[in-house]
């Protein structure tokens, strides 16, 4: 098992919950993203610099993973695409992506792509709080242990 992090956007916290459980549990973690990004010193952690352009970390992901990976985003399109492919998506939240929910989650996903394409106001999602974080890490832990 590898972790692939679509790395844009996952906050802070969140890679330092990642860093520690890749050394750990001595799992291969790779950050995509468009821009260097910066991992501690680890054979286990590196960075996977892509170049600019729409998507082009996503469809990277989605090019390298395999059968039983772990892919960290809150981009739904991707987790779907990486659940096709056989492997687990899990957001930043804590939310694992699984063929039984990820359907209705892009259904959601496009409604509010049309609200906020109408005008509607939606604000983005909250911050992330403790409670995120600890579901985060339960998830991550437990997925981890089976796969050890």
């Amino acid at each position: 098992m590898k972790i692939w992090v679509d790395a844009d956007a996952v906050p802070v916290v969140i890679k330092d919950i990642l860093n520690r459980a890749a050394q750990r549990k001595e799992v291969e973690t790779i950050y995509v993203a468009n821009q260097y990004i910066r991992t501690p010193p680890s054979k286990f952690i590196r960075s996977m610099q892509v170049p600019q352009g729409f998507d082009v970390a996503d469809d990277e992901i989605v090019k390298l993973v395999e059968l039983g990976d772990l892919v960290i985003t809150s981009d739904i399109p991707l987790a779907a695409e990486v659940i096709e492919k056989g492997a687990l998506a899990l957001s930043g939240r804590g939310e694992l992506f699984t063929k039984e929910n990820i359907r209705s989650r892009l259904n959601i996903r496009d409604f509010m792509d049309t609200m906020r394409a109408s005008g509607e106001q939606s604000g983005g999602p909250p911050p992330l709080n403790q409670k995120d974080r600890q579901n985060f890490s339960n998830h991550l832990d437990r997925i981890l242990t089976a796969s050890h």
